[in-house]
């Protein structure tokens, strides 16, 4: 581990700095031939699909298709290091669960399936047949299937999805929390009335033609690094790069490609963002109002050409309604609670103006507030007002998070699915499936927590660790009475845990999948609609290891035995059954085998990027939204005032380390911001610093005051000046999730509003 220290990079993204953390990552994981070997087969098209991010691939033209944190996610799969049956024999699970996350997943691949043992507080081995005949044997118990849960994660493959989700609607419930409800639901619920579809439009191609890129509320650097070579590429040719982000992010700003030879010989980089606007934490709204505002002011000053008025008469409903909301909103309030000058607002309008075609792009710095959906909806209207939906070079472009994520809402993995899939299923498999809707992540933890949420089946992920209210979801858990878990390494979640619990061992990406009629592949959606296949080429981890859908398969076989018509062991023989079944089920699917045997695989039809509205209306709509000023924060600070006091009330945004993956850490360093060895750090304006009469490496306690009352803490961070927004803090999370309460939720979506955590700092208490 690095020691404590903060030294602030003054490099470019990417460069020699990603290929030493390539090295060292390879070394750390003990595997620096093995691993370098497997990279080559990286998002191939013989090869696998990269366990990490959603973002495409570029047809596989370059020998190279992975980046620095796809390294770190490939090798920590791909490990030399076990945790089989002598790991849990020599810890009970108490003292596993005083060891950091960072320490849990580094112990390696899991080997064995896992069974709690109450009595000696350990897991001990357990036989797969014996394992499933306990899931059964608990979810046939229930009175009600609704008391079942059944979560997934973004990186099941669309069969493993497709099974899951027949399974559970076949055993009787629609309780399919995923990781979607915690990171891009808003993108979905917002689009979907206003264009007809919750994916985004563009595609790779798209990012070429492009004229101007807005990024909003994302850090690709660390969340999606192959994303820079787009936008190298991009501001190499002259497209303007317009980033609205609270941090300065060294990849939104420069970036050092480790593939040109030239730039990295003569430690050159290449200018990313030709305009950063460092607004307010939660000011996105204000500020893309504020853009649309300044539009409609030089349309009515006579301005030809500053909105597309063919396109919005021929496709859109609702632009008065949104032109008469323009014209009465306050540029003074807009400033306010954007954080920027109205200045600088009119000249990201002004950008946007003159580009001929332009894609917008966001991240979780937009879906994790209270008004997310409604700020989707402004970054669409913004789209619609100069047609720069369904033409090249335009687009809407949710950046998501997980390789799958996109695709296991595809395949049906959603609480609340729509009738036609409902119907599907019953012509295709012959069942009546469930109707009502089921539960969402935040709501299956109250479920949990009320005593009706019995059985808690996770497929993949880390939910103990990466949902909000941390304390009372680990509450939630431990009240099951059953607790189970498909993973490839040991986590959080596998050591708060149910009165009983499993932990079931599966392939990682990386391996070869062995089943009746030979090696295997599973098909990955990405970001961009893109279907293609993934196949493993190493050998498995583990001769006990079993696929995802060979585990989905036989536990439905064993919970629903004779009941069941679904050919479930049949199917797993050979996944091209399974596509067979999908393609039965979803029309776009149609000779799916065929089209996942070309290089790169296929694009799923996207109606709105071919200006096909499937809207109430049949037209893409412009929505209104007020500028929020009722948020928590802004209610907290209110409150202070009418006390007279003088604490300054701050809004904390959680994010993530360039060593860390959604909750996987894998390592304690954050190279980019400038941090090493360590993870409990909070980012201030220095101006704030002073303010609060702090210095610079002091330790705080951060409290929340949401408007519940009750108090939450997370104690014991050391304080960084950083350039962000004065009154906006930054913190690292699952560190910082307790302090997001159950109850904040956006408007809409029920995504956690992490990005927007009403906090007061005080100095630590050991330390006073």
């Amino acid at each position: 581990m690095s020691e404590q220290k903060i030294a602030f990079y003054t490099g470019p993204a990417g460069g020699w700095g990603a290929l030493r953390s390539v090295t060292n990552t390879l070394l750390h994981q003990d595997i620096p031939v093995k691993g370098a070997r497997t990279l080559l087969s990286a998002n191939q098209p013989d090869g696998f699909d990269c366990p990490g991010c959603a973002w495409p691939d570029r047809n596989h033209a370059s020998t190279f298709e992975f980046c620095e944190n796809g390294v770190k996610a490939v090798a920590a799969e791909a490990t030399a290091r076990r945790a089989g049956p002598e790991l849990f024999a020599r810890h009970t699970v108490s003292e596993l669960a005083a060891q950091s996350d960072f320490w849990l997943e580094d112990q390696g691949r899991l080997t064995h399936p896992m069974v709690y043992d109450a009595a000696s507080d350990r897991y001990r081995p357990i036989e797969w047949d014996a394992a499933f005949a306990l899931i059964a044997r608990h979810l046939n118990a229930l009175p009600d299937p609704n008391q079942a849960i059944f979560y997934t994660s973004g990186r099941a493959s669309n069969e493993a999805a497709f099974l899951y989700q027949l399974f559970v609607r076949e055993y009787g419930t629609n309780n399919f929390p995923d990781c979607s409800n915690m990171c891009h639901e808003p993108s979905g619920s917002g689009m979907y009335p206003q264009i007809g579809v919750g994916k985004g439009t563009v595609t790779l191609e798209d990012f070429e033609q492009a004229d101007a890129i807005f990024i909003f509320g994302q850090n690709p650097g660390t969340n999606h690094p192959r994303m820079l070579g787009e936008l190298r590429a991009a501001s190499r040719r002259g497209a303007r790069i317009v980033s609205f982000n609270p941090l300065r992010e060294r990849g939104l700003e420069r970036f050092q490609d480790p593939q040109d030879k030239l730039e990295m010989a003569t430690l050159g980089s290449t200018p990313i963002s030709t305009h950063y606007f460092q607004l307010r934490g939660g000011g996105d709204l204000a500020a893309v109002k504020g853009m649309m505002k300044r539009l409609l002011e030089r349309h009515e000053a006579g301005e030809q050409g500053v909105l597309d008025q063919d396109f919005m008469a021929a496709h859109t409903i609702g632009f008065e309604a949104l032109a008469e909301d323009l014209r009465a909103e306050s540029w003074d309030l807009i400033v306010e609670e954007a954080g920027l000058t109205r200045e600088q607002i009119e000249t990201a309008a002004d950008v946007y103006a003159g580009a001929r075609n332009a894609i917008v792009c966001w991240g979780m710095g937009i879906t994790q507030h209270r008004h997310s959906v409604a700020t989707i909806q402004m970054l669409v209207n913004l789209l619609l007002l100069r047609g720069n939906i369904g033409r090249p070079g335009a687009g809407a472009c949710p950046v998501r998070g997980h390789s799958n994520v996109q695709g296991d809402r595809t395949m049906g993995i959603w609480e609340k699915p729509p009738a036609r899939l409902l119907d599907r299923l019953q012509q295709v498999f012959g069942f009546e499936p469930p109707r009502a809707p089921g539960v969402d992540t935040v709501e299956a933890i109250r479920l949990m927590l009320a005593g009706r949420g019995k059985v808690f089946f996770a497929l993949g992920g880390n939910f103990a660790a990466a949902t909000p209210d941390t304390y009372e979801t680990w509450k939630a858990l431990r009240q099951c009475d059953l607790t189970v878990h498909v993973t490839t390494k040991l986590n959080r979640s596998h050591v708060v845990h149910g009165r009983e619990a499993l932990i079931l061992p599966c392939l990682g990406r990386t391996e070869i999948d062995m089943q009746a009629a030979g090696p295997q592949g599973v098909t990955v959606e990405d970001s961009m609609s893109m279907v293609h296949i993934s196949m493993g080429i190493n050998p498995p981890a583990s001769e006990h290891l079993l696929s995802e859908p060979a585990i989905v398969a036989r536990l439905a076989a064993a919970t629903l035995g004779a009941r069941s018509r679904t050919p479930w062991l049949w199917m797993v023989e050979d996944y091209a059954r399974i596509r067979d079944k999908i393609e039965a089920v979803f029309d776009d699917f149609k000779d799916f085998n065929a089209r996942i045997a070309v290089p790169g695989g296929f694009r799923l039809r996207n109606p709105a990027s071919e200006r096909e509205w499937n809207t109430a209306s049949g037209r893409a709509a412009f929505f209104t939204h007020a500028v929020p000023r009722d948020t928590p924060v802004h209610r907290a600070r209110r409150a202070m005032r009418e006390q007279r006091r003088d604490t300054i009330v701050f809004t904390l945004l959680t994010t993530r380390s360039h060593d860390q993956y959604n909750t996987t850490i894998y390592g304690m360093d954050d190279r980019y911001r400038g941090v090493y060895g360590q993870r409990r750090v909070v980012f201030i304006h220095a101006e704030d610093l002073r303010a609060l009469g702090l210095r610079d490496g002091e330790q705080v306690d951060i409290h929340t005051v949401w408007d519940d009352g009750q108090e939450r803490r997370a104690d014991g961070f050391r304080l960084v000046a950083y350039d962000i927004p004065r009154g906006c803090l930054a913190a690292y999370y699952p560190e910082t999730n307790p302090l997001v309460p159950l109850s904040a939720t956006a408007i809409a979506a029920g995504t956690p509003t992490s990005k927007s955590i009403p906090v007061v700092l005080t100095p630590h208490e050991s330390a006073a």
